[in-house]
């Protein structure tokens, strides 16, 4: 089963370009970040037309995420759990059904800068959400996973220039540590289980040629429980879409699992 994990920055933007890469990449299933739609005007005909069930969590103009799959889903819920008072649109999940039950939980994590300030403190609340809500996950022992957007630069390799990153809130320490506290409750960072060192990056800023010179970070990750973990084939970064006309500053991380 091939898993993407894709920020599009906007479903308006790439409404040419991502049912593109489908046709080309053809996942299974697709956890998108940055829709930037309400549920009523995501273009879901487009996806449907091409064989995938189509959830979302939208949000007018900003955050929303979505799931798409070609394989049933069940027991979809909307929202990261822990704070009922949280309007924002940044978390989905559901069981994907294949040769076996797979829960999948789509998340894009919030940027937090400026640093320090009110957007660094909901960060790192929403972390703390985050961590209970991956205990849980470990708690079920049950094949799942945890993909989308973090805006955490794991370690310094995960960046072009780590040192140009040291006061955001991408790459502070008290970002990069609650990210750790997750990975050690049991987690799987696919990516990392797969291939080690530098220069490999999901994330590159529109300004001042960073793409043309390779000035990126990696920010878009997947994490695996021990019984998703064993089913790991691949993981790759699927750069080669960032050349195509309108672009995401993102590109595709897909995962490929025995499923």
């Amino acid at each position: 089963m091939k898993i993407a994990t894709f920020n599009i920055n906007g479903i308006k933007a790439r409404a040419e370009a991502l049912p593109q890469w489908l046709d080309v990449a053809q996942p299974d299933v697709v956890l998108l970040q940055e829709i930037k739609s309400v549920d009523e005007n995501f273009p879901r005909e487009l996806f449907e037309e091409r064989g995938y069930n189509v959830e979302t969590h939208g949000q007018k103009s900003f955050n929303g995420v979505a799931i798409l799959s070609k394989l049933p889903l069940e027991d979809v819920t909307r929202g990261l759990p822990g704070d009922d008072e949280d309007e924002q649109a940044r978390w989905i999940e559901a069981t994907v059904i294949g040769k076996k039950a797979l829960r999948i939980c789509g998340l894009y994590l919030p940027n937090g800068n400026p640093v320090p300030g009110p957007k660094y403190e909901y960060k790192m609340s929403w972390m703390e959400r985050l961590y209970d809500r991956a205990r849980d996950l470990l708690a079920s022992e049950e094949p799942a996973l945890m993909a989308g957007d973090y805006n955490i630069i794991p370690q310094a390799e995960d960046a072009k220039r780590p040192d140009a990153w040291r006061e955001d809130a991408l790459f502070r320490p008290e970002s990069r540590a609650a990210f750790r506290k997750i990975l050690n409750l049991g987690f799987t960072e696919a990516f990392r289980a797969v291939t080690q060192g530098p220069e490999h990056y999901s994330f590159w800023d529109y300004q001042a040629g960073a793409w043309n010179r390779n000035d990126g970070i990696r920010i878009d990750h997947f994490l695996l429980t021990p019984q998703a973990a064993d089913l790991l084939r691949d993981c790759r970064i699927d750069a080669e879409i960032r050349g195509h006309e309108k672009p995401s500053d993102h590109v595709p991380v897909w995962i490929d699992l025995d499923l």
